[in-house]
């Protein structure tokens, strides 16, 4: 059941500065639409443990960011993050405590929960990524249909289906969730808590909690 994929069933949300925010919503997909508010309303009241680096740019006196890194606002880096070099923040990113954004890897419209790591040459766009999630070399998110049609969840066990109205919408990864290198995650893919997802695997749809997603024909339970 899409319920499965509710937020209260994929993160922990002590894991986030934006928990409170995120925990209004019911799907995860639903504050794609509001990271760039949520970013300005939490960097206004951040303490001094933050700075003020360009328009509505905060980042973590704790954090380590490459001086060949791109950031551009609304963007919170928080303590203990690494933005490594030539990393591509496009706007809209909210870099959680101790992640990792890694070479050459591009994010936008994004929240990466604490302690995510996309850290090897990774595009993340207009998604939501749980605690100590990864994603390995070369993985994506992929946010547009090829036929530019809204995005639609759909649940792969019980055929249910649920419209975003968005256009735009990469992946929901749940807390501890790893996926293989070369992977792409295509527009509306979900990935339940503690799951793991193969090595150059093309993944649509929702992928419950607790699964390995072999390929499409086969998704079996974690033992």
């Amino acid at each position: 059941m899409i319920s499965d994929y509710a937020v209260k069933n994929l993160f922990d949300l002590e894991k986030s500065i934006a928990g409170a925010e995120i925990g209004a919503f019911t799907y995860p997909w639903e504050v794609l639409p509001k990271i760039g508010e949520i970013i300005k309303n939490i960097g206004s009241t951040l303490s001094d443990d933050y700075e003020t680096r360009g328009e509505n740019i905060w980042i973590h006196k704790s954090a380590k960011v490459a001086p060949s890194a791109s950031i551009t606002g609304p963007c919170i880096i928080c303590a203990d993050a690494e933005i490594r070099h030539c990393a591509f923040i496009r706007g809209n990113a909210l870099v959680g405590a101790g992640a990792v954004v890694g070479n050459s890897t591009e994010l936008k419209n994004v929240i990466l929960f604490d302690k995510v790591q996309v850290p090897h040459y990774n595009y993340v766009g207009d998604s939501v990524l749980g605690y100590k999630s990864h994603m390995g070399a070369g993985s994506i998110t992929s946010n547009v249909k090829s036929d530019k049609t809204l995005v639609v969840i759909k649940d792969r066990e019980s055929g249910e289906t649920l419209e975003t109205g968005l256009k735009k919408m990469g992946a929901v990864l749940g807390d501890n969730v790893e996926v293989g290198c070369g992977s792409v995650l295509n527009p509306g893919t979900v990935v339940g808590s503690n799951s793991r997802i193969y090595p150059l695997s093309s993944v649509r749809g929702c992928v419950k909690a607790g699964s390995i997603y072999k390929n499409g024909n086969e998704i079996v339970e974690i033992k």
